[in-house]
């Protein structure tokens, strides 16, 4: 095996560092494009529309009742009280096969198609059916109690637009207009590899120097959570090649990898080898922290989004830097909402890099507030699940409270 430790000054000093934004604008050059697909529309809740549905009809497509009543003519409609001969029952999904003559009323139900010929369709409550047959109409009606033929939507408007997010409302629209299938985003496919010797798996007894793998069901669960769809998930150990190996096979499955450990400067941080020899590197240095090893490249003409193995920077990165992609992909912009707060607290640690610190926020009498939550080290994994949000502290800068900082709002806590 090639020892690349001794490469070490020439492949990882040289590193040349890029801002968030410049990593963000090569990401959005080489990321995959959309793909479409059509499915089941009872199958389509949390997908994107990846075309306008239209109309292909009026709705309602008929008179509708709005009331169970009795319809009447207009020749009818005077001199209340009035008793009419019941001539038939409509209820809702038939229709009245006969016309309606004077001095005769139907038996109507909410939703039925109201005859051409009904004028208004009074309210039960207002109605008495006598023995013989017929009816007593005891008072008539301002309103017509029909609904018009296209008063919500005309044959041939638009009812979704194009880059929808689908939800049941959504699922129920296009139903009400008997479409069977339609057109949408699919869903990325991301394989999710964790990287180091030192990862045992849940089942595995505890051992001395080594960790349970956490960063990978991390990534699993912000994938699902943001749509994608998780094609493997997995770990290996520091060898290239079996890391080589593996990124053969996973590029062949995936739309995306999603990768974490193995890219800062140690001896055995082999995804930053497979980076630099990969032939379309975009970055592997990022004025960040954390995660200011964050590396991208292309394998395969797969991209390769390789992240930090400290849990925090891990997180971060995942946010920052990969859920745009996903959102993308999926014909949907990034859920995550940039804003300005007021720091609740100081924060005197400067850094050479841009601090991206977890956090959240509350709505207080003076306005929105942001606060670190937990420690700020990136190797901490206690407060990932209480993160709202990431708060910007600039480059060699301290902060005190009441400062206003740039923060990134979370979609999903």
């Amino acid at each position: 095996m090639k020892k690349y430790a001794s490469e070490g000054e020439d492949m990882y000093l040289n590193r040349d560092v890029i801002t968030l934004a410049q990593a963000k604008e090569r990401l959005a050059a080489v990321v995959p494009k959309k793909i479409t697909q059509e499915k089941q529309v009872e199958e389509t809740l949390g997908y994107t529309l990846a075309q306008d549905i239209i109309a292909p009809f009026p709705q309602p497509a008929f008179r509708r009742s709005g009331y169970d009543g009795y319809g009447i003519l207009a020749e009818d409609d005077h001199d209340y009280p009035i008793t009419l001969t019941l001539a038939a029952e409509v209820p809702a999904g038939s229709e009245l096969k006969k016309k309606l003559q004077p001095k005769e009323t139907i038996r109507i139900m909410t939703g039925a198609k109201v005859p051409d010929e009904v004028a208004k369709v009074i309210m039960l409550e207002k109605t008495h059916m006598l023995a013989d047959g017929k009816v007593v109409i005891k008072s008539g009606s301002r309103n017509d109690n029909i609904t018009p033929i296209g008063e919500e939507f005309e044959k041939g408007a638009v009812l979704l637009t194009k880059g929808t997010l689908i939800n049941a409302g959504a699922i129920s629209l296009m139903s009400a207009f008997g479409f069977a299938t339609c057109l949408v985003y699919k869903r990325p496919k991301v394989a999710i590899l964790a990287t180091g010797t030192e990862l045992l798996q849940p089942k595995d007894a505890p051992v001395a120097g080594k960790i349970y793998n956490s960063n990978g069901p991390l990534l699993e669960a912000l994938v699902k959570e943001n749509g994608g769809k998780v094609v493997y998930c997995g770990q290996i150990a520091d060898d290239i090649k079996s890391l080589e190996e593996k990124l053969d096979d996973l590029a062949k499955k995936a739309d995306l990898i999603l990768t974490t450990g193995g890219v800062s400067v140690g001896d055995f941080d082999f995804l930053a080898v497979a980076a630099k020899e990969s032939g379309q590197l975009l970055f592997n240095k990022l004025a960040m922290r954390p995660g200011s090893p964050t590396t991208a490249f292309v394998y395969e003409k797969t991209l390769v989004m390789a992240l930090s193995g400290n849990p925090g920077a891990c997180f971060t990165g995942f946010y920052l830097l990969f859920e745009s992609l996903l959102q993308n992909m999926q014909g949907n912009s990034t859920e995550i909402k940039i804003t300005k707060m007021k720091l609740a607290h100081d924060y005197q640690k400067p850094n050479s890099f841009d601090r991206y610190l977890r956090g959240t926020w509350e709505e207080t009498a003076t306005g929105k507030v942001v606060s670190l939550v937990g420690s700020d080290q990136s190797s901490a994994l206690g407060n990932l699940h209480l993160t709202t949000c990431f708060f910007k502290i600039p480059h060699d800068t301290v902060v005190t409270a009441g400062t206003e900082v740039e923060v990134w709002c979370l979609p999903y806590k």
